[in-house]
């Protein structure tokens, strides 16, 4: 499979609702901390939008919910990973990616055969706290060495002036939070974004 440059990250529908329409074309929907009710809400909305746009949803955690919604693709940590039910996503028809900071994090995601590996964080990033140091630029090429044929996403402190390098070393994909969502003009940097990332689609 292929996976789009830019991979955007927002928090709420209100946010796919506002930047999908500008041209993205891959978006995860990563919530915390919400009750059920509204959780399936939120991805229902989110589905309807990115249907409408031709954007491929990618829903965060919640592989129960998106299993019951119909949702097609599923995005886990390695801590979500060890109590998911691989093989019910799998029956479900889901695509599955895995995010990954070491080398047993790999291991352990490729025998769970994903549809592609993300590995972060690329660059310091003010995100949330991590206790893994930031991997560089030459960690993008080992892994992609290691993972093969499978797209590499790299994450964690991604701009677009960083974005070349991250291709240059072998990512399909480079997603991105803060850069978007706390950006005075999210539109505009958008935009930028999906200009500057067409050359790799």
């Amino acid at each position: 499979m292929k996976l789009d440059p830019f991979y955007l990250i927002v928090d709420s529908c209100a946010w796919i609702e506002r930047l999908v329409p500008l041209g993205v074309k891959l978006v995860q929907l990563r919530i915390k901390d919400k009750d059920e009710f509204s959780l399936r809400q939120q991805i229902c909305s989110s589905m309807a939008i990115c249907e409408r746009h031709g954007c491929q949803l990618i829903v965060n955690d919640y592989w129960r919910i998106a299993i019951e919604e119909g949702c097609d693709f599923v995005h886990l940590g390695q801590e979500d990973l060890a109590r998911a039910d691989v093989k019910a996503i799998r029956r479900a028809g889901i695509r599955l990616g895995l995010s990954t900071h070491d080398d047993t994090e790999l291991k352990t995601a490729l025998a769970a055969e994903p549809d592609y590996v993300a590995l972060g964080p690329i660059y310091p990033t003010t995100l949330k706290a991590m206790k893994w140091a930031p991997q560089g630029l030459d960690r993008i090429a080992v892994w992609k060495q290691r993972v093969g044929d499978l797209p590499l996403v790299a994450i964690g402190g991604l701009t677009i002036e960083r974005a070349n390098s991250v291709f240059a070393q072998g990512a399909e994909s480079a997603a991105v939070v803060t850069d978007i969502v706390r950006n005075a003009r999210p539109e505009v940097r958008v935009l930028k974004w999906l200009a500057a990332t067409a050359q790799w689609r």
